[in-house]
């Protein structure tokens, strides 16, 4: 379980919070979507649970352990992959896999889960290539694939299905059901509501820093769509 208590972040330079007071659970085997416009605090929220920014006010539990107080033992948990890619480029795929599955000291079986990512997202025949002649959609794939192969128990996706092909953007929905089949957690955050709909059996809603709605997807959505849902709620 994720426990987000109470959580606020004010960036230097700035009087305002970039996110006040959130309070989110995320519970095993949850598909949790956040949405929210540009600037609303989705991308700062996601880098306080993933132990990238600190905050202010509040914690961050992962299976009841606090970031603040054990952050590598929390981050040995948790997979995350940004909305823009930074890979070293100079690196092959491969090299650059191999590097991520050593720092979370992943060792038996993992040659053959990174050949089936690779072959499920289609470029197992380009792991070998320089990272600097990948596409973005190309960087996405081995940033997924990285983050998949040491099983996480978190899983934290920023826009994950920007620059993916249809094939892939599929794969990867079916990925993400089977691992919360398994009892992992995913938190993601996007602007494309049909795909939150579809595929999440949770949502929040934020809005200038804060959670507006929360909850299991159908209580939030009621008999509306989450299209209009979302947009009177921000027209209030």
């Amino acid at each position: 379980m994720l426990e987000i208590k109470s959580v606020s972040k004010t960036y230097k330079k700035s009087t305002v919070k970039a996110i006040d007071q959130v309070n989110l659970t995320i519970e095993d085997g949850d598909i949790y979507g956040f949405i929210g416009p540009n600037g609303a605090g989705k991308s700062t929220t996601i880098k306080c649970i993933t132990g990238i920014h600190s905050f202010d006010e509040g914690d961050i539990l992962l299976d009841g352990v606090s970031i603040k107080k054990d952050p590598i033992g929390c981050k040995k948990k948790i997979a995350y992959v940004p909305d823009n890619p930074d890979v070293y480029e100079n690196l092959s795929g491969i090299a650059y896999i191999e590097f991520i599955c050593d720092i979370y000291g992943v060792g038996e079986g993992r040659e053959n889960l990174i050949h089936h990512y690779a072959d499920l997202f289609g470029i197992k025949d380009r792991l070998s290539d320089s990272i600097k002649n990948y596409s973005h959609g190309m960087k996405q794939k081995i940033v997924l694939i990285a983050a998949l192969v040491h099983k996480p128990k978190l899983l934290v996706l920023d826009e994950p299905f920007v620059g993916l092909d249809p094939k892939a953007s599929f794969d990867l929905k079916e990925i993400m059901k089977e691992l919360c089949a398994n009892g992992t957690m995913i938190f993601f955050s996007s602007h494309v509501l049909e795909v939150v709909e579809k595929l999440c059996n949770k949502i929040a809603i934020i809005k200038d820093g804060k959670i507006i709605a929360s909850g299991e997807l159908e209580a939030v959505r009621g008999d509306s769509s989450l299209e209009n849902v979302f947009l009177e709620l921000y027209n209030e």
